[in-house]
């Protein structure tokens, strides 16, 4: 199959959870020709959902690259699941889409998952088209939708292309504005706004246009198509899949409008731009990576510009390998085709590459430059995980470790401070289902739990401490003595030696000050670090014969302990800055929620129509948030967060804490 690269259309297909995503590109497939019956997702027979998870939850967990012919254009997109938790689908197919068209719901207008795409889509620089799905539901309400796009993205930016007739039962065509000799009223006034767009495109169109000339079609799409490119115009179409309404001017609009791969503004990971081209050097981002059951691993890859050509060889930019393919194939949902090659805007995939992995830049040579890296968000929620069956660990930790491998959102790690092994994800169903995949695909169990919250502590007042370490047991006996002091120390740890007159000679006070180095590991109150603390040895006594560095070590975490039981210890706990993005109805039951959570708000705040709430909360109160946030909002809030500080734990909190570790401790005794 040979493709033109003026011809492509790259475009990711994004929006909130049922807003019609993939029904509408498996009728897009079956309108281009490309399946001879369209797929659906009720009967498990869509092209994009095919996993037997999706087929069972009827809705999109994977991002799924998909192709047709249409016309004379050719269209790659990515069908992108809408839930929260599987953010990183989007963010990467987004990343790499030439377009991004948002899918929203004629009901229910903007929501979470369309607002996190228009904000991912801003800040990548690329173009966005909307499309209201849904015209012929019962609560369809055009007008209320559009004005709510117009106003949280921009009134003079958002401008219809299609227009319904009618909403709900009485909807049954749609009118196109750049097409149609005859307009109703209400599109006469798009019409206008879309002639001034064109206008103000180019500087020749706008001085025919204001002499009254009238421009040719081909004049207004290219006029379109520039201002779309550059950010001043975001189509907005109308229809419904359900009734197969609107879509092929849906279609005719991707064509005409969507910026090709050869116009695309690419840089790379330097800011500098990326001369694009088919000639030249070949360079493409690996965007997704999966474990096929037949075909190993596969590696999904973008071209940005140049020729990539089948059973050749590639150079990894990243890692500065080289690596050889066989053929390049095309992907549609789990259906493949080869192809002798691909060209700027093709999203293809190669199979069993080395060293590739997910957001590495390919190239057809060495001297070629990176690209920039895909940003992805940290986690929000963890599972402290352990193996059913005893002697699986490392099993385990190889099939985790593969999931994370193919996504960035999911992490694996042993927490130096609990020496838990935590997973960790983007909510509950995110890790249920990693832990699911692991279960198939390694046949091994985990338990999971709650993970244990790292406190810390400190001192509020000067201690001091003393301990005599003496034994003998025949021959050589073991003798130091410490004396020391502590104080808070805002700036952190620091050591401090002020022995004098050689009561302990220098060559024992690196041994003094890792006994208490080793001190600090275990606190006194709850077994917690030690931070923030001004340790200084000042006396002590030594033996010529029985004195030892063990021997020094041992008095000094004595004497630590001893210093910091007098100086008035505390907990502490981490506090947790979090931005949470939710509706305007919800904000008194999320303001609410967060004053039980002991937590403060410190602002509110409008962004792409959602009210953003910042606050600070403590780690402890947030084991479940990811939970608790969709049960509130109904799946229509979103949150991020990141350590902020450690504070004081209040007392009654920290008196439970410190009996439930002395209660522990006695049980282990």
């Amino acid at each position: 199959m040979k493709v033109s690269a003026a011809n492509v259309r790259n475009f990711a297909v994004v929006g909130h959870l049922n807003s019609g995503k993939t029904s509408l590109c498996d009728l897009m497939l079956f309108k281009s020709g490309k399946v001879e019956r369209q797929g659906k997702t009720t009967d498990k027979t869509s092209v994009s959902d095919y996993t037997p998870e999706e087929q069972t939850k009827q809705s999109s967990i994977y991002s799924a690259a998909l192709n047709c012919k249409w016309k004379e254009h050719h269209f790659f997109f990515i069908d992108t699941p809408g839930y929260g938790e599987f953010v990183a689908e989007p963010i990467a197919a987004i990343s790499n889409a030439d377009t991004v068209l948002i899918s929203v719901d004629a009901v229910d207008g903007i929501q979470i998952g369309s607002a996190r795409a228009w904000k991912i889509a801003r800040k990548n620089n690329i173009p966005v088209a909307f499309y209201i799905n849904g015209m012929d539901k019962d609560q369809a309400n055009y007008d209320k939708v559009i004005t709510q796009i117009q106003e949280s993205y921009g009134k003079t930016l958002c401008i219809p292309v299609t227009v319904p007739n009618g909403n709900g039962s009485s909807f049954s065509s749609v009118v196109n504005i750049l097409k149609s000799e005859t307009l109703p009223d209400n599109a006469k006034e798009y019409r206008e706004k879309i002639m001034d767009t064109v206008a103000e495109s180019d500087e020749e169109l706008m001085t025919r246009y204001l002499d009254g000339q009238k421009l040719s079609p081909e004049e207004i799409l290219k006029g379109l198509k520039k201002a779309m490119m550059n950010g001043s115009f975001i189509p907005v179409f109308a229809g419904s899949v359900a009734k197969e309404i609107g879509i092929e001017d849906l279609m005719n609009g991707i064509a005409e409008l969507f910026t090709d791969p050869l116009n695309r503004i690419a840089k790379d990971k330097a800011g500098n731009k990326i001369q694009v081209s088919e000639n030249g050097t070949g360079v493409a981002k690996v965007f997704k990576t999966i474990n096929d059951a037949f075909l190993g691993q596969l590696a999904f890859f973008r071209v940005y510009s140049g020729t990539f050509t089948s059973d050749s060889e590639i150079v990894n930019i990243t890692k500065s390998t080289k690596e050889r393919f066989g053929s390049i194939v095309l992907i549609n949902g789990k259906n493949q085709e080869k192809a002798e090659c691909a060209v700027p805007g093709m999203i293809g995939a190669m199979v069993k590459l080395k060293s590739t992995a997910l957001d590495h830049t390919i190239a057809t040579v060495s001297s070629a430059s990176e690209l920039p890296a895909i940003e992805f968000p940290a986690p929000v929620m963890s599972y402290a995980i352990t193996a059913v069956k005893s002697g699986e660990e490392d099993k385990i930790g190889t099939g985790l470790h593969k999931l994370c491998v193919n996504d960035p959102t999911l992490k694996l790690e042993r927490h130096p401070e609990t020496h838990e092994t935590l997973l960790s994800g983007m909510g509950d169903q995110h890790l249920s289902l990693a832990i699911k995949k692991l279960k198939e695909e390694n046949k091994v169990e985990v338990h999971t739990a709650t993970p244990k919250v790292p406190y810390r502590e400190t001192v509020t007042a000067h201690g001091e401490g003393h301990y005599r370490h003496k034994k003998q047991s025949g021959g050589h006996g073991q003798f130091a003595e410490v004396y020391l002091k502590i104080d808070p120390n805002p700036n952190g740890y620091e050591f401090k030696n002020a022995v004098v007159g050689g009561n302990i000679p220098k060559n024992f006070i690196p041994a003094v000050e890792k006994g208490v180095l080793e001190a600090m590991i275990d606190g006194p109150l709850a077994g917690c670090h030690v931070q923030n603390v001004l340790i200084t040895v000042y006396d002590g006594k030594y033996h010529d014969v029985d004195s030892s560095e063990m021997a020094f070590k041992i008095a000094a975490r004595a004497a630590l302990r001893d210093a910091i039981e007098k100086a008035k210890p505390i907990l502490l706990e981490p506090i947790q800055s979090i931005k949470i993005h939710i509706p305007d109805q919800y904000m008194g039951d999320i303001s609410g929620d967060l004053n039980h959570k002991r937590g403060r708000i410190l602002g509110m705040d409008m962004e792409e129509g959602l009210q953003v709430v910042k606050a600070e909360v403590p780690l402890a109160e947030l084991a479940k948030y990811a939970m608790e946030l969709r049960s509130i909002t109904q799946g229509n809030g979103s949150f991020d967060m990141s350590f902020a500080r450690y504070e004081m734990v209040p007392s009654n909190v920290a008196r439970e804490i410190i009996e439930k570790h002395k209660k522990g401790t006695e049980e282990a005794v």
